[in-house]
């Protein structure tokens, strides 16, 4: 009923602020002078305004900046989500400062040349100074973000090391599984001939390379501060594996084996006792409570980036960053998939 009574009062205003607008146009009617005559007075009042606005404009971008800025990007939980990190602040200051300056010369140029009817507009046609200044100093700082753009996704795309931990995603309508290449680092072959219900992998029972080979579902756990190489692979149509909090997302697509590698910093334990992340949860779990459902804690978490179906929204798992102790005890729990 409030909020009925709400939008009645709004439609309300609407149309008494309508109705005064009219009286004062029909009372400068009666006065002989024209409602849609601007003066040099409106204009000087205008120009004033533009100021205003200026002035709460700003206070009100900085006031989005400080409030909602930590949620733009928050901490990159991967050594190389850091890299990209500082070049996507890199490229926000650059714009802030040019978005500040721009802004700055719009409104003062609206508030100090404001209509006169004395006043002609200058016919200015072409400066080569202006040019070269407005070509060339944008396209120094377009050089070292391409530059530095390019070196940071030749670090992201090399070939992971030789000690780095081999495991496989695979990606079907609509969820994943996770396959660990077990102790000698190495996964088994698998082939789409040989998916069955109990073999939804396809794995080669003849290749001793996939003998420890350990599948699992819903969630896999990676140690923290150990590089780890994903091979990506998709059954029918294609996929994308996004793991947000670590910067990483890679297609994966029928018939192909596409990679990706990154090296986690920082645990699920650790993850869960940042600040925001904190204040995160308890506006997620007060719209849960409501809706009668239990809370739940923050967890990494595997995505599908690309819409491949009608569960597509459905297709997630949970990634545990944890210490390599608790990692290797987890993964000795676990039992392989052909009996040794």
């Amino acid at each position: 009923m409030i909020k009925f009574l709400i939008y009645v009062a709004i439609i309300l205003a609407v149309f008494a602020i309508g109705y005064l607008v009219r009286v004062f146009e029909l009372a400068s009617i009666l006065k002989g002078d024209s409602p849609h005559k601007v003066t040099d007075k409106d204009n000087k009042f205008m120009s004033k305004i533009m100021m205003l606005f200026l002035v709460v404009f700003f206070v009100f971008a900085i006031w989005n900046l400080k409030v909602y800025g930590p949620l733009l990007l928050p901490d990159s939980a991967s050594v190389h989500g850091a890299e990209l990190d500082w070049l996507f602040n890199f490229n926000m200051i650059i714009l802030f400062v040019v978005f500040v300056i721009t802004h700055i010369a719009l409104f003062y140029f609206a508030y100090k040349y404001y209509g006169r009817k004395e006043n002609t507009a200058t016919y200015f046609t072409h400066s080569n100074k202006l040019e070269m200044i407005w070509t060339i100093i944008p396209a120094i700082i377009l050089t070292f973000i391409i530059i530095y753009g390019l070196q940071a996704w030749t670090t992201i795309t090399a070939p992971a090391s030789k000690d780095a931990i081999v495991m496989q995603l695979y990606s079907k309508q609509f969820d994943w599984t996770a396959r660990y290449a077990g102790k000698d680092n190495e996964l088994g072959a698998s082939n789409y001939k040989l998916i069955t219900d109990q073999n939804a992998l396809g794995m080669d029972s003849t290749d001793t390379k996939g003998k420890d080979d350990i599948i699992v579902r819903n969630e896999f756990h990676i140690p923290v501060n150990k590089e780890i190489e994903f091979k990506l692979n998709a059954r029918e149509v294609i996929h994308s594996a996004y793991l947000p909090h670590f910067k990483a997302q890679m297609n994966c697509v029928p018939g192909m084996t596409t990679m990706m590698h990154f090296t986690p910093t920082i645990t699920t334990a650790e993850m869960r006792k940042k600040p925001y992340v904190i204040n995160l949860m308890k506006g997620i779990n007060a719209v849960r409570e409501k809706r009668g459902e239990k809370p739940e804690e923050f967890n990494y978490i595997l995505l599908c980036n690309k819409i491949c179906g009608n569960s597509h929204y459905n297709m997630q798992m949970t990634v545990v960053v944890e210490s390599e102790t608790e990692y290797n005890e987890w993964l000795k729990s676990k039992k392989t998939y052909f009996k040794n």
